[in-house]
């Protein structure tokens, strides 16, 4: 069995001030006693007073890390921030809205403390929310392990401990386009659910609407599969085979006695059905060549503001610097 470790907690937040104090007890009431531990929060460019409380915290415990993107980054990318800032021997990542429960971290330890490289957490139940979320939420899994070259465990999000070699491993990839649930699956190692009850959020609103949701979708499926390509040359030769169907089927009519088809009718036919084929294709394929384009900027996934809570000489070094395909000084920030 390992020893108990040095455990980062990973928290990104975005206009979360209401319930940054409640969620900071919540972890500390969750993790003292059973291990060492340091929470980093990283503040994805909040509009409320989410920098100021976290400053408050800081200051006052010093277990505290606080690191403040220059502006939204979104998600996936203040996770990312927060995991290459991590010192500890394993990391958990959880958000700030108390929906995960802390309360299920030491679960997490106790896995992988037994050997599991990755203890994710399993929704067995989903509070607060609409039917509507909870059937799309259901759907996209299984439609993105139909689809995509690897499998992810269903009814998860990104509240999930990582031992220190898989967040090592992680650093290395460094995709503009992050589904992070996707990337551990991918990256293999011993995995293992964590069952638990999702409660609603303790206060604010929801940070994915309709429109991140696709969008997280959407980075989810085109990062894992090329089966939307395949599908575009399927639809382009079925469309192919329709016309000549059709034509022939004009003959055939011609040569019984009956009319040809208005000359008009048909010609308005086919460019309908060709431009719009044609116009699927080169949207499915603009998808992934702008993906390809914006990987080849090799722009920093993002930049620091400002941190607090770290020591001097881990604020002057460059966390992941060196590792293949990453610039040695991959984000800029000012040490506070």
């Amino acid at each position: 069995m390992r020893p108990a470790p040095f455990l980062s907690v990973v928290v990104p937040c975005f206009n979360e001030a209401q319930v940054l104090q409640a969620t900071h007890d919540r972890l500390v009431a969750a993790l003292t006693g059973a291990c060492p531990f340091e929470i980093i929060y990283v503040d994805d460019g909040s509009r409320d007073a989410t920098w100021e409380t976290l400053a408050d915290l800081q200051e006052t415990d010093d277990r505290v890390r606080a690191l403040r993107l220059s502006r939204n980054f979104g998600h996936q990318v203040a996770a990312t921030a927060g995991l290459d800032a991590a010192t500890g021997d394993a990391v958990v990542l959880i958000d700030a809205d108390l929906q995960d429960p802390p309360d299920v971290i030491p679960a997490m330890v106790r896995r992988w403390r037994e050997g599991y490289d990755v203890a994710y957490g399993r929704r067995l139940a989903r509070d607060g929310e609409s039917v509507f979320k909870l059937g799309t939420a259901s759907a996209f899994y299984r439609i993105f392990n139909a689809v995509a070259t690897i499998e992810a465990p269903l009814d998860t999000g990104d509240f999930r401990l990582l031992d220190r070699k898989v967040v090592d491993a992680l650093g290395t990839m460094r995709e503009g386009h992050r589904f992070l649930r996707g990337m551990v699956s991918w990256l293999g190692f011993r995995q293992i659910a964590v069952p638990y009850h999702r409660a609603a959020r303790a206060a604010g609103h929801t940070k994915y609407p309709l429109r991140r949701m696709l969008r997280l979708a959407t980075d989810g499926i085109l990062s894992f599969s090329t089966l939307p390509l395949r599908l575009a040359t399927v639809a382009g030769a079925l469309a192919c085979l329709a016309g000549m169907g059709g034509l022939l089927a004009s003959a055939v009519l011609r040569v019984a006695g009956g009319a040809w088809p208005s000359a008009t009718a048909a010609v308005l036919i086919a460019i309908a059905v060709m431009g719009g084929l044609q116009l699927l294709c080169l949207g499915i394929a603009g998808e992934y060549l702008g993906r390809i384009y914006v990987e080849s900027c090799r722009r920093p996934l993002y930049a620091l503001a400002e941190r607090r809570g770290f020591a001097a000489e881990s604020a002057a070094r460059t966390p992941r610097a060196g590792r293949p395909g990453i610039s040695p000084k991959p984000y800029l920030y000012r040490a506070g």
